[in-house]
């Protein structure tokens, strides 16, 4: 059974190539920050506790001088309520200003811990769902230092950064407040710096932009080759390429460390010329407020109040100095992960849904393109009935793996129209599609977990154990999970390293029993075995391809010669089709590559090393 549903108003062309999508708009650090505080907007309530915890603690902290210069007044005063008043308020102080920085702290540490996690989540649900080119563009470690490197940077901008404005700033805010109102006058010299200042702090901020940039390029570089470092460690040991590897890795540390190196000259120049300015600011204030006549007219206490309050300045006006490098990281770090999030996803316009395919696939004048100049496929028409075994043979870079590549929609085709039951395969929902075909190639890719969640991946919940293990004995796979020591309970190592080849190939192959989907595709799934696995792989996959329509791209064309269909490819092209006696009969291409391979085989020893050709 099928259903359709009409298609959406405006949706693209049947069979048509994806879309054109509109360039992704470059946002302006404002742009960038605004959007990085808009993922707090669901907390804004505790927003709320976090800036009146914050209003507190710069209360009590403004509060430190007045109290200082009461309390001098009633030394001179020989108070004695004085005596016991002073030092319950200096405790009250510290104790309100505990309260008030922990209300903020812990409040603004909650609210970015949960704007981290959720960034996180995108990050990986959008990189689950972008198109497979993107993955051809960027580097996996790239990829990689989004989630750790830059999400540590922002969740600096989030948390440190906005800690030191809301903190120091109402701090700064309410001694200048106080300031103003002992002696309005004399605090104006603070205000006569103040454009220095933001000079200082716009020279700054694009360098400081800047540099962040190349630190993050630097740092997705590193974590590259520590990746490629662990992934490759035993082609490394075996080709002696340690110091190879330790000096690339060298490198791309060095010129991290060197833009970090920037980054810290900069806030290291910026900061303390700010801190100077402002000291300027306050050595004029404290010369005029020790004038004789300001004595005159002032107790000691309020003379040390005065002083204090300006005093007190310092340390926040330093630290709100030194808070622009951590924005600017933010940024930067934010900015690159915009840009991922705003990347657009696969095509997933399709209106149309089956339960299971009869396995009728067509190619009618495909063409694909990676680059508009390059075609790797062109002119493509194949039919392939259901239950029908097509195997393609061909010279590596004929394009044999792009071609079954475009079935489940891992690339789409830039012309033509490719059909599933008459179809086309852009009219479909992706997820549906996608559900019809199974794919094993050499290639396997097992995850960390028991035998059983990898045969039943992503479908775990939705499976009993007795399905698993009977897709288990079709691939021939129980007679070695039987023997593990917690059969299908047994975790099978990071990548499956704790298994054989032959039998992650096995598990691949229970894996495609298990989804029993009606459109098979088979890249070159027993070319990197030995005889004993490939003959027990071989079983469990004629087992698998019975009654569905199988793609294989072959290695060995002894191993395709039963096949319904053998379509020989050469520079994206089909150059010639039949059966394997029609095309041996043809004594073209394929009789060619037939006798090449079959020869070596005859005759090996130096001549293979010379005459050894990979003809898939």
């Amino acid at each position: 059974m099928s259903k359709s549903k009409k298609p959406p108003s405006g949706s693209q062309t049947p069979g048509s190539a994806q879309t054109t999508t509109a360039p992704i708009k470059v946002m302006t650090g404002l742009q960038v920050y605004t959007r990085l505080l808009s993922y707090m907007r669901p907390y804004i309530g505790v927003f709320c506790v976090c800036i009146l915890g914050y209003i507190i603690y710069a209360a009590s902290q403004a509060a430190v001088a007045p109290w200082l210069g009461w309390t001098i007044d009633q030394v001179e005063a020989r108070s004695a309520d004085g005596r016991i008043l002073s030092p319950i308020l200096c405790v009250l102080i510290v104790v309100v200003r505990g309260i008030g920085g922990f209300m903020g702290g812990y409040s603004l540490e909650y609210i970015a811990n949960h704007v981290v996690h959720k960034l996180r989540q995108q990050i990986v649900d959008q990189l689950l769902t972008v198109p497979v080119r993107y993955y051809d563009q960027n580097s996996i470690g790239r990829l990689v230092s989004k989630v750790t490197y830059d999400v540590a940077q922002i969740k600096g901008a989030a948390t440190n950064a906005i800690t030191v404005i809301l903190r120091e700033g109402l701090t700064v805010a309410g001694l200048l407040a106080m300031l103003f109102w002992v002696n309005w006058r004399l605090s104006m010299v603070f205000l006569l710096v103040a454009p220095l200042v933001a000079v200082v702090v716009h020279l700054a901020t694009s360098r400081y932009r800047r540099y962040s940039r190349q630190m993050q390029d630097s740092m997705g570089d590193v974590t590259q080759i520590t990746n490629e470092s662990i992934k490759g460690q035993l082609v490394i040991r075996t080709f002696n390429a340690m110091e190879f590897v330790s000096s690339r890795f060298n490198t791309a540390s060095e010129r991290n460390r060197r833009q970090n190196m920037k980054m810290v000259a900069t806030e290291s120049t910026a900061t303390p010329l700010v801190q100077i300015l402002v000291s300027i600011a306050m050595a004029i204030l404290i010369w005029f407020a020790m004038s004789p006549e300001l004595f005159a007219s002032s107790s000691a206490g309020e003379l040390v109040t005065f002083l204090t309050l300006a005093g007190l300045l310092a340390k926040p006006i330093r630290q709100l100095s030194g808070v622009n490098a951590i924005i600017q990281r933010g940024i930067s770090a934010a900015s690159s992960i915009f840009d991922l999030l705003d990347t657009p996803r696969e095509d997933n316009g399709g209106y149309y849904t089956t339960a299971r395919a009869t396995g009728l696939v067509e190619f009618e004048n495909v063409g694909f393109a990676y680059e508009a100049d390059k075609p790797v496929l062109q002119g493509i028409n194949l039919t392939a009935q259901p239950g029908m075994t097509v195997a393609l043979v061909g010279r590596s870079g004929s394009g044999k793996s792009t071609l079954v590549s475009m079935l489940p929609r891992f690339y789409d085709n830039s012309s033509g129209c490719i059909r599933l039951d008459g179809i086309p395969l852009t009219d479909y929902q992706l997820a549906n599609l996608r559900e019809q075909i199974a794919i094993v190639t050499q290639d396997v890719v097992l995850f960390e977990g028991s035998v059983a969640e990898n045969i039943a991946y992503g479908v775990r919940d939705k499976v009993t154990l007795e399905q698993i293990q009977e897709a288990a004995r079709n691939a021939h796979a129980a007679e070695f999970i039987e023997k593990l020591p917690l059969r299908y309970d047994a975790d099978v190592g990071d990548g499956g390293a704790l298994l054989s080849g032959g039998q992650r190939q096995r598990l691949a192959i229970a894996r495609a029993f298990l989804k029993n989907a009606p459109v098979l595709i088979l890249d070159e799934a027993t070319s990197a075995l030995d005889t004993e696995s490939e003959q027990h792989i071989q079983q469990a996959l004629n087992e698998l391809m019975r009654g569905r329509t199988t793609f294989v791209i072959a290695h060995r064309l002894s191993t395709i010669e039963n096949a319904d269909l053998i379509v020989v490819m050469d520079q994206g092209c089909i150059v010639e089709s039949g059966s394997h006696h029609e095309l041996m009969a043809l004594n073209q291409h394929y009789a060619r590559l037939h006798r090449m391979q079959f020869a070596e085989v005859a005759e090996p020893g130096p001549e293979l090393g010379i005459h050894g050709r990979d003809f898939s």
